[in-house]
């Protein structure tokens, strides 16, 4: 199929200058130049390792090798043609993040000590590298910035969607570093105004964390953790510049958005803790502190808080630190508001959440990725309880309407969601609330119906992990999974949508690790500490932080399918157009206007 013609490419190269205030020769250079792959810095080229060393001892962290795409005909059903790469074109390219988990590790409404009672149970209440996730996420978002072109054809990055779990604790404070971040600007790391660290990592008689300036006495200590004495001040100290993304993003609830911890319901004694000047640094403290709002109710927690002598009434185990009204917990509807306070490059104005969402309440957005590609945002998360989700009858029936309409207009469909298919069983509800929650088996089957539904996107489990949904006729549905920036291995991933002009459709994936050197250094920038954040996490005893990897076949995959219907209806010069604009918002960023 033909392109543009010549005089069709040069008025679109003069509008979009004009549009991005770009010099148009430069421009036209830029986007007359033939797309080329760029693998430098993904994790085709290197990856990162565990170093030797035993099974119960700290180990440092090493540059492995590259891994090449692998192919996946689960779907297909079929070996696919030896020589679809020489036709293939690209019809989208996007970013995938999910479960940044932007910490701010000082807030008097963390329950860090609850890992006493049980590390395994309670993991995600305290993680050594918890005051770094400001510069990790910097660091992914650079690494982004660096693959803003597409390994496998070229193509420029044209969005990027988040899949939740952004603020770990329900944090205005944490809400806005997470937005900031993926927007761009200098972000501040630290909360309340001593102007030192104050939290249980600084304090010498909380044994049971780990204390960089001196780990010994306690687990980490004993498990070879090391002795870091400037991590705290080089975390809260310097500045973090983040680049920001480089195209439109798009986000999603995860549970950590909508529960404390992901699993509770935000309590008024919750919300003062927050925002007051006491934090705990003990185990029978947290629970009479920050758990007492549930001590009215009859459930196995209350009867382990009964056990440990909540009852007392003692408030010993608690520190002076200073208070910080930002650190509000902020309510269900104030997480899309805030998403409205933004930037409007890469934008959009309330990155997938429009005025209608704040009007009516819903939580599920659609909205179009290109011409040729529908992105349906869903809310999965429990209200009640729980970390694991549903999707509820309204939103299950309204996004089968809209796949119906999507299926009739020829619009390939992208589903968003925090939760996978093995966390949609959580039917918690209210008294007297009636709404269906439909599970993951109900949910599947329902897009199996829509042949243009061909990838469901989504996080929650931490872990790199793939899943085909066959429909038995070549077509059907890829569940890709990716993991999170607050547990080793700290990676995300890229997805490519691939036209294999043969009647299939490749839908590519790339991991992405975040852009910082394999072996931390002490300079204390965000890069290195964003390194120190990836090997203190790979060393998590209480956790397997390698089965988090996945295996090669959930890494950097090419997974084939059947085409929905007939691709070629999508013609080259869409496709050309689309790419210059993409291209011509690139060279801006990087030109580092407007921002």
């Amino acid at each position: 199929m033909p392109g543009l013609s010549r005089r069709r490419f040069a008025a679109s190269v003069v509008g979009l200058a004009a549009v991005w205030a770009l010099d148009p020769d430069v421009l036209g250079r830029a986007v007359a130049a033939p797309a080329r792959p760029d693998r430098a810095g993904s994790t085709l080229e290197q990856t990162v390792l565990q170093g030797s060393g035993g099974s119960a001892q700290y180990r440092t962290l090493v540059a492995g090798p590259g891994e090449p795409y692998l192919s996946r005909p689960d779907v297909l059903g079929r070996a696919p043609a030896p020589g679809r790469a020489a036709a293939r074109r690209s019809l989208l390219y996007l970013a995938h993040l999910s479960d940044m988990h932007v910490i701010d590790a000082q807030s008097p409404g963390r329950i860090e000590p609850m890992i006493v009672q049980d590390h395994a149970a309670w993991g995600s209440a305290f993680h050594p590298q918890d005051p770094l996730t400001v510069h990790v996420t910097t660091a992914m978002v650079q690494a982004f910035a660096d693959l803003r072109s597409s390994p496998l054809t070229g193509a420029p990055m044209a969005a990027a969607i988040v899949t939740g779990d952004s603020a770990d604790m329900h944090s205005h404070r944490e809400l806005r570093w997470y937005i900031d971040v993926l927007d761009g600007g200098t972000i501040v790391p630290s909360s309340g105004s001593s102007g030192r660290y104050e939290g249980v990592q600084a304090w010498p008689e909380a044994v049971w964390a780990y204390r960089p300036a001196d780990p010994t006495g306690g687990s980490f200590g004993d498990y070879g953790f090391p002795r870091l004495p400037d991590l705290l001040t080089q975390a809260i100290a310097t500045p973090v510049p983040s680049p920001g993304l480089p195209v439109p993003w798009y986000t999603v609830y995860g549970n950590h958005d909508t529960l404390m911890l992901g699993t509770f319901d935000v309590s008024a004694p919750w919300r003062a803790l927050a925002v007051g000047g006491e934090k705990s640094w003990t185990l029978a403290a947290t629970a009479s502190t920050a758990l007492l709002g549930y001590a009215a109710t009859a459930s196995p927690l209350q009867r382990w808080l009964d056990s440990v002598g909540v009852q007392s009434g003692l408030r010993s185990g608690l520190r002076s630190v200073s208070a910080d009204p930002e650190r509000r917990l902020f309510e269900q509807r104030e997480f899309m508001v805030e998403h409205f306070t933004t930037r409007p490059v890469p934008g959009p104005i309330g990155h997938g959440f429009t005025q209608h969402n704040l009007d009516t309440g819903q939580t599920w957005w659609q909205a179009d990725l290109t011409p040729q590609v529908r992105a349906f945002g869903l809310d999965t998360c429990n209200q009640v309880a729980g970390p694991d989700g549903a999707v509820p009858d309204d939103q299950f029936r309204w996004l089968e309407e809209q796949l119906a309409v999507a299926q009739a207009e020829r619009r390939l469909a992208l589903i968003f969601s925090h939760h996978n298919s093995l966390t949609l069983e959580n039917r918690a509800q209210r008294p007297g609330e009636t709404q269906v929650l439909h599970g993951a088996e109900e949910f599947v089957a329902m897009l199996l119906r829509y042949p243009v539904a061909v990838a469901w996107l989504n996080g929650h489990t931490h872990l790199n992990q793939i899943l085909a949904h066959p429909r038995g006729d070549g077509g059907g549905l890829w569940e890709i999974t990716t993991a999170s920036c607050i547990d080793f291995p700290q990676q995300q991933q890229t997805v490519e949508l691939v036209d294999n002009r043969d009647g299939t459709l490749s839908i590519v994936t790339t991991v992405v690790d975040h852009a910082s050197p394999v072996t931390p250094g002490s300079s204390g920038s965000w890069a290195d500490l964003a390194a120190r954040s990836r090997e203190l996490a790979a060393n998590d005893w209480a956790e397997t932080p390698l089965m988090r990897r996945g295996s090669a076949l959930d890494r950097n995959t090419e997974l084939l399918l059947a085409a929905p219907f007939d691709l070629s209806t999508i013609d080259d010069a869409t496709l050309e157009r689309q790419q210059l604009a993409q291209r011509a918002r690139l060279l801006a960023y990087e030109q580092g206007r407007p921002r």
